[in-house]
């Protein structure tokens, strides 16, 4: 098998309640904000559903090679979101980072 991408997944709790106005208007601004970005492919926003798991959502994106993820991680869209919303708003999250593998 060779390797075709990185699939890049952020699992993540808010500051805020799941269901509030602040969770939504985060979550918009992250899918706007980081789906912007030209490296940046097959963008979601997800809720978690599962009680063994912490986090209430995830954002998950895919990048063709580790040249593009390295140019998301410093790209000042990113930078921004992360300076303005990530560090204010999330309490807690987990980083993931997975080789996608083609047959």
């Amino acid at each position: 098998m060779d390797q075709e991408g990185i699939r890049h997944v952020v699992q993540f709790r808010l500051k805020h309640k799941p269901d509030s106005a602040e969770a939504e208007a985060f979550l918009e601004e992250g899918r706007k904000s980081l789906s912007s970005i030209p490296v940046v492919k097959f963008f979601e926003v997800l809720r978690q559903i599962s009680s063994k798991n912490k986090f209430d959502f995830a954002f998950s994106m895919e990048f063709l090679t580790q040249a593009d993820y390295e140019a998301y991680d410093r790209h000042p869209v990113h930078v921004q979101f992360v300076e303005e919303f990530w560090k204010r708003e999330v309490e807690d999250f987990l980083e993931t980072d997975l080789k996608i593998w083609k047959d």
